[in-house]
């Protein structure tokens, strides 16, 4: 049998990689990026992520990297504030650690690595990351790491479409990471600190934080999924699968989960549809929901219903359903 293909070494490619060599095939994965790098994220791990870790075998390591709990979740709407305790905590890591964690896993476990660019053969796994647009109302996420008092809550401030995230990673670092339009972007010279100040709550958690990590901004990024289509013998996970809404925290979850499920199924024979129909059960309510979400706050209904509605349904609105590895196998 051919070794599965893995085109990317991000969360999701590595964890495929992981996925099906516990599964006993082997794997040849390709990254055209050097790691350990920096790249915008959110980087809050969602609760749930302990139980997919530790199916992939790599919840040991990825406590032995010290990332801080994440224990509350503040929202921010306007002057409209909201906030509540998690039922079991997040973890707060950067892409440049986490990453390379997965990955050098990955290689442990017997994967072969490979830097550069790779063909496809046989079973694929698409891991190379989302999309871009060079249409319509175009969008761009942002990204800097901060020094100063670092917090147990993952805050989301949402103002004029934009909408910014704050969490702690480790090393004693914040992350402010965010999305916001052409529009609001471009009048500033795509400069980030001015749109950051005209958010009086959202400059009241930063001004005591030194940025450390100039800022990153990526995109035009498109929204969406594609649990209906693929190219023969393709399984695309992660980004590659579907983008969804940074505010949901759910992006790196996402990652891992669809990677898990494709690096089990290349590795058992299972077709990419049969595989896609499985992502769509697992995704497709955190994609609508987000959706239904994202149109809130464009027209600004969220201002006035997102305090409303009870945290935790936010939370469990916006999450992916995971089965284990062990549940499968039953």
């Amino acid at each position: 049998m051919s070794p599965i293909t893995i085109i990317g070494g991000g969360p999701a490619g590595s964890a495929a990689a992981l996925s099906a060599r516990s599964q006993g095939a082997a794997v040849r994965l390709f990254e055209k990026s050097t790691f350990p790098r920096h790249k915008v994220c959110g980087e809050f791990i969602s609760p749930g992520a302990r139980e997919v870790l530790e199916d992939l075998g790599v919840w040991n390591a990825f406590e032995e990297c010290g990332p801080p709990r994440i224990s509350r979740v503040a929202l921010a709407f306007g002057a409209r504030h909201k906030q509540w305790r998690l039922s079991e905590p997040g973890f707060g890591m950067s892409r440049f650690q986490f990453d390379n964690l997965l990955l050098n896993q990955a290689r442990e476990r017997g994967a072969e690595v490979i830097h550069g660019h790779g063909e496809p053969a046989g079973a694929t796994i698409v891991a190379h990351g989302r999309r871009e647009s060079a249409r319509g109302a175009r969008l761009f996420g942002f990204k800097a790491h901060f020094e100063g008092p670092a917090d147990d809550a993952v805050s989301l401030y949402f103002f004029k479409s934009c909408y910014v995230g704050v969490s702690s990673v480790e090393g004693g670092r914040t992350n402010v990471c965010g999305l916001a339009p052409e529009s609001v972007l471009r009048p500033n010279s795509f400069e980030i600190d001015p749109i950051l100040v005209r958010n009086e709550p959202l400059f009241a958690r930063i001004r005591p934080l030194s940025r450390v990590l100039d800022w990153m901004i990526t995109g035009p990024l498109v929204f969406g999924q594609r649990f209906d289509s693929g190219a023969a013998g393709e399984y695309p996970v992660g980004d590659a699968l579907g983008f969804i809404d940074p505010f949901t925290g759910s992006g790196m979850l996402g990652a891992l989960i669809t990677g898990q499920m494709a690096g089990r199924a290349a590795a058992r024979g299972v077709s990419p549809e049969e595989y896609l129909g499985e992502c769509r059960t697992a995704l497709r309510g955190a994609y609508r929901a987000a959706a239904v979400f994202r149109a809130a706050l464009r027209t600004g209904v969220a201002d006035w219903l997102g305090p409303l509605i009870p945290g935790p349904v936010l939370l469990n609105l916006t999450r992916p359903k995971y089965t284990s590895g062990n549940e499968k196998n039953r």
